[in-house]
């Protein structure tokens, strides 16, 4: 085991070291610039070269890099000119609001899709089934800007039951004083992610009620409850595990457009903000942050399906 997470280590850094390369130039290749951005659209040539050679633009991309990289390295992301502050001290005030909302919609998703596919499993080819099934592929190819929408327009403006507005505030503690603001945020999110949870819990426990030890713990006596919540359901979280780690990019994703819908003070609003004029030391610590929690969410989900599936050797 220890051999492998040294392997799995190493080629975590590489592949952050490689999404940081692309991030950078992909950055650096968008049309217009942080000068004309910042400084306004009447900024002369010679305030534009200025600020240019102030921040270190007006250098060649791998020099600009390599000093960025330098100063990651020692915890420096540098400095939003867009915010004023720096990029660590930004990131650390809306990552946990970011964090906030993926968890509550990740556990409202499990709570749903869990019993949905046990459900689907148990009722297979039943009009049930075929039911969740369409509704699960609805939601899925829905984009998440498009479903907030929606939800805004039923729950916030025809049924008046939420705010169309996420919640706002400094802390967390301030956000969860607003629990209400928070639901539609939540559901947006959760009902995205409930459709592939389902799925692959429907195909999970499908699979396992096939299985030899069901069919022997049946013939012990044990009732279809005791077989489904003992020995099935174990069985049929690891694909789920391994899910979780792996759904953290589509996550983060699915964030950034639903904190722009509601106004959530997140990384994803932030991140928009930033991109609007160009803050590239903004836009790149938010891009390394999220690279390195989707390798550590790939990482802990080997991790956790050895956990629950004791064959699994490494």
């Amino acid at each position: 085991m220890a051999g492998y997470l040294v392997r799995r280590v190493l080629q975590s850094l590489v592949v952050v070291v490689l999404v940081a390369v692309v991030t950078f130039v992909l950055l650096h290749l968008l049309p217009g610039g942080p000068a004309r951005a910042v400084l306004g659209p009447r900024a002369t040539s010679l305030q534009i070269s200025t600020f240019l050679r102030d921040n270190g633009y007006d250098r060649p991309l791998p020099a600009q890099f390599l000093t960025w990289a330098g100063h990651v390295l020692t915890g420096d992301l540098g400095y939003s000119y867009k915010l004023n502050q720096p990029v660590t001290a930004v990131i650390a005030d809306h990552l946990p609001k970011t964090l906030l909302l993926m968890t509550l919609s990740t556990v409202v998703a499990l709570a749903v899709a869990v019993p949905l596919g046990v459900y689907q499993a148990r009722r297979r080819n039943t009009v049930g089934d075929y039911l969740v099934t369409g509704l699960s592929f609805a939601f899925y190819s829905m984009p998440s800007f498009f479903l907030g929408e929606i939800l805004v327009l039923l729950f916030a403006v025809q049924l008046q039951w939420f705010s169309p507005l996420g919640p706002s505030g400094d802390s967390i503690g301030e956000i969860l004083t607003q629990a209400p603001a928070l639901v539609l945020p939540v559901l947006t999110l959760a009902l995205i992610t409930v459709a592939s949870f389902s799925r692959y819990a429907r195909s999970s426990v499908m699979e396992n009620l096939n299985q030899d030890y069901v069919r022997t713990a049946r013939a012990g006596g044990a009732s279809d409850g005791q077989v489904l919540t003992r020995h099935v359901l174990r069985n049929s979280l690891i694909p789920i595990v391994t899910l979780l780690g792996l759904s953290l990019p589509s996550l983060f994703a699915g964030a950034l457009i639903t904190e722009q819908v509601f106004n959530y003070p997140g990384m994803g609003f932030t991140f928009i903000q930033g991109a609007q004029v160009h803050d590239y030391p903004l836009l790149l610590g938010i891009g390394l942050v999220v690279a390195l929690a989707t390798v550590a969410g790939s990482l802990l989900a080997d991790l956790g399906y050895a956990v629950l599936d004791p064959r699994v050797k490494y």
